[in-house]
């Protein structure tokens, strides 16, 4: 896939007639700051939702409530982003939505009861699915995406690497509100970035004729196996720091481990950009999936300081294994970007019922119902992928392109 220059890449705007090369190193750096940006809240999610019960004395289940508003808002754009995705100037919609997230960050600052604060984090979340949904479209795109997805997985481990490690510290500092002022310039500073992403999906009208279409059937159950693993991340994600402390581990322990976490998630990932399509999508992606269920499976009961370390290590290793292989499948359904759109949209989807399927659960069966039910879903997740993998057997290991420069 190349592109020619046909309009000025420095308008800030651009229009429908601008295409620059999404291939390139300042293309592609934007996406990967921009993908970091977009959930810049939901990678610390876990140390934000301990910081709301111990320094802000909201309950377990409040707490949990706040987390999943948000994602509720961020599922909302992106099932909207689907009605205008192609009809729209993409930089004017990121522009409105890092305004939005930010704003919404600051805002929160002033809520002082959970019901505001939820109200305040859904309206936040609305603008963070939409950067969250045009980053992962637009790296969908790349030529490499396979490679490059795992670059936009290393950037946000690194990122919650380094955050999840001073979260004790900005809270005693500067509590939660400092936190809240970190995300809001933080979204912010992406308006600097803004021209130097695309405008629309830049399909070539021959590339459009060319493309292989599948049964729809396929697809929907392809995008039902992403809905039913990212419910099991949700189920996971937003509850695992508190999982930690309940079992009796001291705060600084559970946040090292974390921060050791996602040391192994830039591992997974890096192994995603290394392999890129040399062993297919099955492989990777059972491997991803199994084995991140196995790593749930070391935090049922009461885990040790050391078993939960271990777990959540292996948990996060191959979610960011898995995650590259997963939106690089997708992508393989179209050029335009479609199936990766629809396919982030069930992932937040599944962000905002986990959390809130979780809050349920706790005086049902606890934690330990918890995590059963999503390693559960895991399994299922990997049956249901299986059909659209093998529709997409003869493009698993597509070439690599030497004009790709990242």
């Amino acid at each position: 896939m190349s592109y020619s220059k046909t309009a000025v890449e420095s308008s800030y705007w651009g229009n429908s007639s601008t295409i620059i090369d999404i291939n390139s190193v300042k293309s592609i750096m934007a996406i990967l700051v921009l993908s970091v940006i977009g959930p810049c809240m939901f990678i610390l999610q876990p140390g934000y939702v301990q910081g709301l019960i111990q320094y802000m004395g909201y309950t377990d289940g409040q707490a949990g409530l706040i987390a999943s508003a948000e994602m509720f808002g961020v599922a909302l754009t992106a099932i909207g982003v689907n009605f205008i995705l192609n009809k729209v100037n993409w930089r004017i919609l990121i522009f409105v939505f890092l305004v939005l997230a930010g704003a919404g960050n600051f805002l929160s600052i002033l809520m002082n009861d959970a019901t505001s604060l939820m109200v305040m984090r859904f309206i936040t979340g609305l603008g963070s699915g939409g950067i969250m949904v045009f980053s992962f479209t637009m790296m969908g795109l790349t030529e490499r995406a396979d490679r490059n997805m795992g670059l936009m997985v290393v950037a946000l481990l690194v990122y919650g690497a380094l955050g999840l490690l001073v979260m004790p510290t900005v809270f005693g500092l500067v509590g939660v509100e400092g936190l809240l002022v970190f995300f809001g310039f933080f979204c912010l500073s992406g308006l600097l970035i803004v021209k130097n992403l695309p405008c629309s999906h830049q399909d070539h009208e021959e590339v459009a004729a060319n493309q292989k279409t599948y049964p729809r059937s396929t697809k929907l159950i392809t995008l039902m196996g992403v809905l039913c693993y990212n419910i099991a991340i949700g189920l996971v994600w937003v509850y695992i720091f508190v999982v930690g402390v309940d079992a009796g581990i001291s705060e600084q322990v559970v946040a090292n481990g974390l921060t050791a976490s996602q040391f192994f998630g830039i591992l997974g990932a890096s192994m995603a950009i290394l392999f890129e399509g040399r062993y297919g999508r099955f492989l990777p992606l059972s491997i991803g999936v199994i084995g991140g269920a196995a790593g749930i499976g070391l935090l049922i009961g009461v885990p040790s300081a050391i078993s939960f370390i271990v777990g959540v290590c292996v948990f996060n290793a191959l979610w960011n294994l898995t995650l590259p292989y997963l939106m690089a499948l997708l992508s393989d359904f179209d050029n335009r970007g479609g199936m990766v759109t629809l396919g982030i949209t069930l992932q937040f989807v599944g962000f905002a019922i986990g959390p809130a399927l979780a809050t349920s659960l706790l005086d049902v069966g606890g934690f330990d119902l918890i995590n059963s039910i999503a390693i559960a879903l895991f399994i299922v997740s990997v049956i249901l992928l299986l059909p659209g993998i093998r529709a997409l057997k003869s493009k698993v290991c597509p070439s690599i392109k030497a004009k790709s420069v990242v």
